[in-house]
């Protein structure tokens, strides 16, 4: 080859090729032209505007995405909430291939294009693949069947996205391999942020117009765009883009012009969807809740969407019997009168009748007494039939020859028209099934019922009595999770992993928390914290670097994701550590067990913990009460004391003990539940406190005799604090009469605590 040919080959090239340049400026033009509400998605985890409940700081999905550590993913929540623009993000971010279909215009041929990219990709350059799936509940069940084995070999990593509740519309083989991600419609100031950045924004947005947009037309935008960050952008745009500017050039946006742009609000209903389901749960709830305004709310929120009418009639029928009942016998005789006029009458008219027999259902008395008879299938499904009695059976056939029906007694032969009799069979007597409420005219039942039960029961008094069912123990849902968690706790005892259960009932953490564990050293709260918000976070509080690394050493068997952040730190340098561990953290939950036990200044150290904690957060802590602990010189008997002890020897012992716990510069002793109470409320916390005192056997040991009377270089001990007020023959009078009388014995031993849960809002 010639030296000029060469030249030209390379000088070819190097130049651009044409028909890339067209598609660049293809997407270009595509870019400039796309509504607001494309040109307007968030481009980074710090653009994204809403759903801090799994994107805040500390959350699992954010470290997850910034780490580019995913697994399979569904992302599940309405329109206009984010769930593609958060797979966009992660297409951004992630070192991954990445492929996006959408399952309204793919089918399995998209899906094996899709796989065999990914094997390739895997093959020869050792990446994975993330697999985006929009509306991926559109895929039929051979669709979502041929992405199955792919997720589980790890092939790919599937994010799907759906406006359907997975759980119902997506194959369980796929959601049991996938985190699930629940996102909310925006709020209202999340919405506001959303159209503050669109008019400022002067690349993607309106920053280089000048536009007044009035303060009651952007609330009227964001009211009526009911969460959806697209339907306020699409009315923001035709407003901007349909109203001209003045003459000083400014568009004025109006609240008449806000009004034409999004003219009502839409309604999120699918007759076979969510909401559908959800909107008739809460009509049902509130007629049995005897809420006759919540119940037209939800009937005109169904009928303005067009439900079916027949099909609320339906369940309002089936209320009236389930709910209602005897309470009102006639509430099916008029909702069924309801349904039948509205046959005749149809629509528009026929509304009258759907509030009709509303608002005769949500003032009727409620009694789920007819819920009895569902008792009784259990029964039958369960108990092995018993024989019906000899005085029940039918007489007519076979009375001769086996008795049947003997011994019946004709109740319309008796005053009253009743008698004591059996009626159930021998193995059943005294079981209960109709359970009469005291409303309405089942309120004079109920008198009667019990009347008569108690005449039966005692008319049968002497027959054989069945014992009751043995209460078995069940083996745990999962038994090796049980077995580590009872490895984490370790020597912890019963008594902590009750203290530690308290404490999280309490708290009632979701799986999406940030939650701070305070005085962390045992991993007593941590590991369990870790197994409640699997798609949250948790960070882990020590007060000895000691303490820090055997959790790190024993967190480092789970999965990097999962683990705790574990530091060192006292309460009053807490915002200067987490500063440097997350910026801008803050806590659903806050938890701790003795946790303020050290600290000196109570109501200080809740006013820092105040500051990291959510609008919403709870601070849940419990917390030994040592004023009120068991004084050992009560442990004694009174002839002990006489017989051994120098006259009024025993007297200042009790004086030197008690002065122990009433010493102002000792924080560890001198407080109690009051002050502890007092510090919440000083810094704008709603507490409620259960303070217990509990007796228990301890043993003691000559181990516990040394502990007391000996030397610490940490922290005083029961010697060291007695010697105050007493001298040392003194204490080692006391020493030798407690070894005397309590050494290898067991007494009981008082201790005081507090259970506490604060929040802003109780």
């Amino acid at each position: 080859m010639s030296i000029l040919s060469d030249r030209v080959l390379r000088l070819t090239a190097d130049r651009p090729n044409p028909m890339d340049l067209f598609e660049q400026n293809r997407q270009r033009l595509t870019e400039q032209e796309a509504p607001l509400a494309a040109r307007m998605r968030p481009r980074s985890l710090d653009d994204f505007i809403g759903q801090s409940h799994i994107l805040g700081a500390g959350r699992l999905l954010r470290r997850a995405i910034q780490a580019d550590r995913l697994s399979s993913l569904i992302f599940y929540g309405p329109p206009g909430t984010g769930k593609t623009t958060l797979a966009r993000i992660i297409a951004n971010t992630t070192h991954a291939h990445f492929i996006a279909i959408n399952a309204v215009l793919s089918g399995v041929k998209e899906i094996r294009a899709a796989i065999e990219a990914a094997q390739e990709q895997q093959g020869v350059y050792s990446r994975r693949t993330i697999l985006f799936v929009d509306e991926v509940h559109r895929f039929n069940k051979a669709q979502q069947d041929a992405l199955l084995p792919w997720v589980e070999n790890g092939t790919i990593v599937l994010i799907g996205a759906t406006t359907e509740n997975p759980f119902f519309e997506v194959n369980k083989a796929l959601v049991s391999r996938s985190r699930l991600f629940q996102l909310k419609p925006l709020d209202l100031e999340d919405l506001r942020r959303v159209a503050a950045t669109a008019l400022s924004d002067p690349e993607r947005g309106y920053g280089q117009k000048q536009i007044d947009l009035e303060s009651n037309a952007l609330e009227h935008l964001v009211n009526i765009a009911n969460g959806d960050a697209r339907a306020l952008l699409n009315a923001l745009e035709l407003a901007v883009e349909t109203t001209p500017s003045d003459a000083t050039g400014v568009v004025r946006i109006t609240l008449e012009v806000a009004e034409e742009s999004i003219q009502r609000r839409a309604v999120l209903y699918d007759k076979e969807g969510d909401a559908h389901f959800d909107t008739i749960s809460a009509f049902i709830k509130s007629l049995r809740g005897s809420d006759p305004d919540a119940a037209l709310y939800w009937l005109a929120r169904m009928t303005y969407a067009g439900e079916d009418p027949h099909f609320i009639f339906r369940r309002m029928l089936i209320l009236a019997s389930e709910d209602v009942g005897l309470a009102d016998p006639q509430a099916v005789v008029v909702v069924n009168a309801c349904a039948e006029a509205f046959d005749r009458v149809g629509l528009p008219e026929g509304r009258y009748h759907l509030a009709q027999a509303t608002l005769y259902l949500a003032n009727a008395p409620k009694s789920n007494s007819v819920m009895g008879f569902f008792d009784a299938i259990a029964i039958v499904e369960k108990e092995q039939q018993a024989d019906i009695p000899n005085p029940l059976k039918d007489a007519s056939r076979d009375r001769q020859g086996f008795g049947h029906g003997a011994g019946y007694l004709y109740p319309h032969a008796y005053r009253d028209h009743w008698v004591a009799q059996q009626y159930l069979p021998a193995s059943l007597q005294g079981q209960v099934f109709y359970q009469p409420s005291d409303r309405g005219a089942e309120a004079q039942i109920a008198d009667r019922v019990a009347r008569q039960r108690e005449a039966q029961l005692a008319t049968f008094a002497d027959n054989v009595k069945e014992d009751l069912p043995e209460g078995l123990t069940l083996s745990p849902p999962n038994a090796a999770v049980e077995r580590w968690l009872k490895r984490t706790i370790e020597s912890t005892g019963e008594k902590l992993a009750a203290v530690r259960d308290r404490l999280f009932e309490r708290a009632k953490l979701q799986r999406h928390h940030v939650v701070l564990d305070l005085n962390a050293g045992s991993g007593l709260l941590t590991w369990e914290a870790i197994r409640q918000v699997p798609e949250g976070g948790v960070y882990a509080c020590t007060y000895r670097e000691a303490e820090a690394d055997t959790l790190r050493d024993r967190a480092s068997a789970l999965p990097e994701l999962t683990r705790p952040r574990i530091f060192t730190a006292a309460i009053a340098e807490l915002p200067n550590t987490l500063a440097k561990l997350a910026t801008g953290i803050r806590f659903d939950r806050i938890v701790g067990h003795n946790a303020l036990m050290r600290e000196a200044d109570k109501s200080g150290a809740i006013a820092i913990l105040a500051k990291f904690l959510l609008p919403e957060g709870a601070i849940s802590l419990h917390e030994a009460i040592p004023l009120h602990t068991q004084r050992i010189y009560r442990l004694l008997e009174t002839n002990s004391i006489e017989v051994n002890l120098k006259p009024k020897l025993y007297d200042r012992w009790v004086e030197a003990e008690e002065a122990i716990y009433q010493q102002a510069s000792d924080p560890m002793l001198n407080w109690d539940a009051g002050d502890l109470e007092r510090g919440f409320t000083e810094n704008g916390l709603s507490v409620q406190m259960e303070v217990e005192t509990n007796i228990a056997p301890m043993y003691v040991t000559p181990d516990l005799i040394d502990r007391w009377f000996g030397t610490s270089e940490t922290k005083p001990t029961y010697s060291d604090r007695l010697r105050h007020k007493l001298s040392h023959a003194d204490v080692k009078s006391i020493r030798d009469l407690l070894a005397l009388n309590l050494m290898r014995k067991s007494v009981p031993w008082q201790s005081t605590s507090a259970f506490a849960i604060a929040k802003y809002h109780l």
